[in-house]
């Protein structure tokens, strides 16, 4: 235990990277699909 209690900073920190890295993911693909939505709508 000594691990995470001498590192406790680092792993907060690298929870905290990937999370911010998941939703900027999330919202890169939510966003190429919007885009293809918005280009399908405006070709019909």
């Amino acid at each position: 235990m000594d691990f995470f209690s001498e590192n406790a900073l680092y792993i907060v920190m690298v929870i905290v990277l990937l999370t911010w890295g998941g939703i900027f993911s999330f919202l890169a693909v939510l966003d190429k699909r919007l885009k293809d939505l918005q280009r399908e709508i405006k070709e019909n």
